[in-house]
């Protein structure tokens, strides 16, 4: 197939990186492994766009440029990653349908809460405008799918688990070694935690972490926090964590996602709440390198992380029992590799990419063969 990709939400090249991007980035790849040809439609990013009249013309000026680039690659489908109300696709509907070109979003949102507040209802009316428009939608988050069912007829519908190659985050016993001799561990365990320190649940989840290492450390536990990631709210959270953690604690800075499996084998288990998560990659690949993980029963965390079987997740927002289930593993080592062992089974077993997406490309190859005629365009279910 021939098929031109566009993610609305943060191009392929974007330089901030994000579990989005992961996701996104996977998909191409292994869609261009299996001998597709793919092409960029766009590097427009439509994030809160609406919101912002003066970029209304680079808009203008992507959309001819999406058109002539349609018009010369010839594609059999346009495929869009992540269309949702602060990034609605406002190129696919409005370029591959008009020239017949079958449109399928991946990672589809629909959240009628939108509608109800004037900031965010233009978002709403154009990402359902492309929703409708779509002859698939993919939803990687069964709470999604329950959504677009309001909206879309079960047919154009189809859930794909989310996944990563856990052959690259395999554990690295040389790495444990050397890591936790330079960060001067000793004989304690390590709470490993991954993410990027932007302002709002990132950094909250993140000073989480922290406060629970520190209650413990101050009632006697012994452990170590280990936190990879970088960003503007780094100051605040190296204060935070000296204050509440002294030496015990060491931020590596943000690590390619090629060797974060190193990173993750230096640990004992990882912790992250992950406030309204979409998805978190972080726990798939924290988990193919062995380690159980503590987190939020909260948004799409379930449905990577098997609760009681690879890891603990506590009711949202219960810092309490974050701290309780976080001191639970780090006295029970036994416990942990249990854990441990049961997190590699699950993601090798339920969430290896070239497994989950295998059945997505057999529908976009019938949608591609199938066509649809120049100038149709869906309204409606």
């Amino acid at each position: 197939m021939r098929i031109l990709f566009y993610a609305p939400f943060k191009p392929l090249d974007h330089p901030n990186p994000s579990g989005d991007q992961v996701i996104a980035a996977g998909l191409y790849r292994f869609l261009a492994q299996q001998g597709h040809r793919l092409q960029t439609a766009s590097s427009l990013r439509c994030r809160w766009i609406f919101r912002q009249p003066w970029r209304w013309p680079a808009a203008l000026r992507a959309l001819g440029r999406a058109r002539h680039r349609l018009e010369s690659f010839r594609p059999d489908l346009w495929l869009t990653y992540h269309s949702y109300y602060k990034a609605p696709d406002l190129l696919g509907p409005a370029v591959a349908v008009p020239a017949g070109v079958p449109y399928v979003i991946f990672q589809g949102i629909y959240s009628t809460r939108r509608r109800r507040k004037l900031a965010t209802w233009p978002g709403f009316q154009l990402n359902r405008r492309a929703l409708l428009a779509a002859d698939h939608v993919f939803s990687n988050r069964r709470e999604d799918l329950v959504n677009l069912r309001r909206l879309l007829p079960v047919h154009r519908l189809s859930y794909v688990r989310p996944g990563i190659a856990p052959e690259t985050f395999g554990f690295d016993p040389a790495a444990r070694e050397r890591l936790r001799m330079d960060w001067g561990v000793g004989q304690r365990p390590v709470v490993a935690t991954a993410a990027m320190f932007r302002q709002g649940v990132k950094t909250a989840g993140l000073e989480t972490v922290i406060r629970a290492c520190g209650r413990l450390c101050r009632s006697g536990r012994p452990l170590f926090l280990a936190i990879a990631g970088d960003g503007r709210q780094r100051p605040r959270l190296e204060a935070l964590a000296r204050r509440e953690l002294a030496e015990a604690v060491v931020f590596t800075g943000q690590l390619p996602r090629g060797s974060l499996y190193r990173f993750y084998s230096a640990g004992d288990l990882f912790a992250f709440p992950g406030i309204r998560e979409s998805l978190g990659m972080v726990y798939l690949e924290a988990q193919a390198c062995g380690l159980p993980v503590v987190a939020y029963a909260d948004g799409g965390v379930p449905e990577v992380v098997e609760d009681g079987l690879t890891g603990t997740l506590v009711p949202p927002l219960d810092e309490a029992a974050f701290g309780t289930a976080l001191a639970a593993l780090l006295a029970d080592a036994p416990r942990r590799r249990e854990m441990g062992r049961a997190a590699r089974r699950h993601v090798a077993q339920n969430h290896r990419l070239t497994t989950n997406y295998a059945a997505m490309a057999q529908v976009l190859a019938r949608l591609a063969a199938s066509g649809r005629p120049p100038g149709s365009r869906r309204t409606s279910p």
